[in-house]
């Protein structure tokens, strides 16, 4: 991708204009600021953001803002510059093969289970269908289906037709039993597919029909299917001309919504919402309405959506629906102009949580008027808007019968209290190194943190200058208690031994965008080559005598420690 200067990407989503040192800097396009932390080194070709976290090199930022896989950000770059897809390795023609195969299944059993609709094993589903009154129409554009409630019937078809259990087992379509065979993961449920932009069939969604738990079944992440990362609908919502996105709990909410012409409706996969599914939904749309059940569940997972829309970047607006506890409640009592003057009408987020606090409290009285206030100071003194902190102060004081700046006073002391716990937080943490050192990505965890600090030490020096692998030894991935650092140390490694160039961007290239962003952030810091063969002595060290320790070796251990203090080495 040498052809990808890094700069001329980014331009395309962000503004660089702001320049220090090496940097250039811009708003992130992955969370909300004000202030630009998001920066771009050409000489490096990475990105980093010291906000929140995300970086890498341009395949990673394509990745993560395009949410495409590897292959296809390649793809998409290698369109951009005008130039022919790189060749593929066999390792990649392989992982293309297998994607295509699962897409495949996924795309036969889809067929399979609409089929199913017609034939006596699919009543119980078309029975709950003509309930929940779906019209042939909506059933035929979501290809909706039957799994019937039978333990191998999908097992049985697809192996008719060629496919083999390990298909059926990567695709979450089967599972496997104690005593080894292979049974259907959906049985006795009303399957929904879930269909990615593109078009393809990368799972489904399953609701049970005869009332057992858990009410929602989905296909378990595969090598096509991430929930957190895919939105149920969006391939149809994408197209719509509404200004908007309309957020649903559950998939029949969905269904119901575009059958009643509100065309822009999507749902999370049977997981909360996550930030890759916010930031999924802002590169369609500037705006999300919030339309969650109204019961208290609904609301709180209102609050938290919230909280991770805002941050993307998005105008967040929510429907507060009286007398009905869902969409499909309110449009079938109501119809659909009511529910389209509740868009019109939905609030502003922080109108919501004050409205939704204000109603767990008895006004009328003095311990309820104060009891919303400190919850209401509370949900404006996070708010970053001054000017929004200002109009709802005066909103609350009108709410409770006192004055205005009462208000706001309160607003401040709650704000100052909140820094100085957040600072406190930040010196405890200073003080934990055991809890500082973790990465910031819960996907990424050390074991060993005393011996990762040592492998973060050596893939930091190597990146600052190559050459020093020849320092490195006998040292081994394996000695690495972090699987992540690792790997990259085995890449530096072949890439050295290869004679190809080792650089931020490409070491980066190839990970996980959780892993790439750890890397380039570790890369931030100042490393001193001036000691750097001692440092990379000590810190290979300290790896293997960790290593030592974890497997039990206490006799080699000893003879170790013996030789450190002998050369005044220390522990």
């Amino acid at each position: 991708m040498a052809r990808s200067d890094i700069v001329d990407v980014v331009s395309d989503y962000v503004q660089l204009s702001k320049r220090s040192g090496a940097n250039l800097f811009g708003l992130c396009p992955f969370h909300s600021e004000k202030t630009p932390s998001f920066s771009v080194r050409q000489d490096k070709q990475t990105y980093h953001c010291f906000g929140c976290g995300k970086g890498g090199g341009v395949i990673n930022f394509i990745m993560e803002i395009e949410n495409l896989s590897y292959r296809d950000a390649i793809e998409f770059l290698a369109r951009r510059a005008g130039m022919q897809m790189p060749a593929e390795s066999d390792e990649e023609r392989q992982l293309r093969g297998r994607r295509a195969k699962l897409l495949e299944l996924n795309r036969a059993a889809a067929m399979w289970f609409f089929e199913n609709l017609s034939k006596p094993e699919g009543a119980a589903a078309l029975e709950y269908i003509r309930e929940r009154r779906l019209l042939p129409k909506t059933v035929k554009r979501f290809g909706l289906g039957a799994a019937p409630n039978s333990w191998e019937s999908l097992v049985d078809e697809m192996r008719r037709r060629g496919y083999a259990d390990q298909d059926l087992i990567d695709a979450g379509l089967a599972k496997r039993g104690k005593s080894g065979g292979i049974y259907d993961s959906f049985r006795n449920r009303l399957i929904f597919p879930v269909i990615d932009v593109r078009g393809s069939v990368i799972g489904f969604s399953g609701r049970i029909l005869n009332g057992e738990e858990p009410k929602y079944l989905n296909t378990s992440d595969t090598m096509v299917f991430q929930k957190s990362r895919n939105l149920f609908a969006l391939n149809l919502a994408k197209k719509t001309k509404r200004d908007m996105l309309i957020l649903v709990e559950g998939n029949v909410d969905v269904v119901m919504l575009h059958q009643a012409g509100f065309d822009c409706a999507v749902a999370s996969l049977g997981t909360s919402l996550t930030p890759e599914q916010a930031r999924l939904m802002k590169q369609y749309k500037d705006t999300v309405v919030i339309a969650y059940d109204s019961d208290g569940a609904g609301v709180k997972a209102a609050q938290r959506a919230i909280g991770l829309l805002e941050p993307a970047g998005l105008q967040v607006r929510v429907l507060r629906m009286e007398g009905a506890k869902d969409p499909d409640e309110f449009i079938k009592a109501k119809g659909p102009e009511a529910f389209e003057l509740l868009l019109e009408r939905s609030a502003n987020h922080v109108e919501y949580r004050i409205l939704a606090a204000k109603a767990k409290y008895d006004m009328d009285t003095d311990d309820g008027r104060l009891g919303f206030l400190r919850e209401a100071t509370q949900i404006l003194a996070e708010n970053p808007s001054p000017v929004e902190r200002e109009l709802y102060a005066g909103r609350v004081a009108e709410m409770i019968g006192v004055s205005a700046d009462a208000v706001k006073s309160e607003v401040r002391r709650e704000g100052r209290y909140r820094a100085a716990a957040e600072k406190k937080k930040r010196e405890r943490a200073v003080m934990r190194p055991e809890v500082s050192a973790q990465p910031v990505s819960k996907s990424i965890r050390y074991e060993n943190v005393a011996s990762a600090t040592a492998e973060e030490g050596v893939v930091s020096l190597l990146m600052a200058d190559p050459q020093l692998v020849i320092f490195t030894g006998e040292l081994t991935p394996e000695e690495f208690t972090s699987p992540f650092l690792g790997r990259v140390f085995a890449k530096i490694k072949e890439r050295w031994n290869a004679g190809a160039a080792i650089t931020p961007a490409v070491i980066a290239s190839g990970l996980e965008p959780d892993e790439a962003s750890h890397l380039t952030g570790m890369l931030q810091r100042p490393v001193n080559l001036g000691q750097a063969r001692e440092a990379m002595a000590d810190y290979i060290d300290k790896i293997k005598t960790e290593k030592l320790k974890e497997s039990g070796q206490r006799d080699l251990l000893a003879v170790r420690e013996k030789y450190q203090k002998k050369k005044g080495l220390g522990g």
